[in-house]
């Protein structure tokens, strides 16, 4: 994997750290997930089993996403590749891949075939070999595209 890293968050020793280069991202959602970690209940909301996965190189964060048993969508479809970032200077290395496919081995190794992601993103996703399922609402009421990729 050159000389990349693929880091769990909380299991990180510098997670006070990695945080404050989580809350450089310009991004919406990454505000979010950093409340869900200030606050405590990442768990609580995405799931006891949930992971938040960061890619770095050379200690330098480059991209995170998580894997949760729960998503913005209300279903009983899990696990869920959620909050995908890449910082715009690491954009353009497909380094998402790295992070989908840690994600992917992990659901394996907990027994699932299938992984989902909620996205308004058309295009993007595909090229990792996500597969478009279908539309459904988040719980916000705003409509959102689900993909699947198998984890074999």
């Amino acid at each position: 994997m050159d000389n990349y890293d693929i880091i769990d968050f909380y299991t990180s020793p510098d997670r006070e750290h990695r945080l404050s280069e989580i809350r450089k991202c310009d991004w919406r959602a990454g505000s979010y997930l950093c409340h869900l970690i200030d606050s405590g209940s990442f768990f609580e909301v995405l799931g006891e089993s949930s992971k938040l996965l960061l890619l770095c190189e050379g200690g330098k964060l480059l991209s995170f996403c998580a894997l949760t048993e729960r998503d913005q969508v209300e279903t009983d479809l899990t696990p869920w590749v959620g909050f995908v970032y890449t910082f715009p200077e690491a954009r353009g290395r497909r380094l998402m891949g790295l992070l989908i496919n840690e994600a992917k081995r992990i659901a394996a190794e907990r027994g699932f075939d299938t992984v989902y992601l909620s996205t308004d993103h058309i295009g993007l996703y595909e090229k990792y070999g996500f597969e478009f399922v279908g539309t459904a609402r988040e719980r916000s009421g705003e409509p959102t595209r689900i993909y699947k990729i198998s984890t074999r």
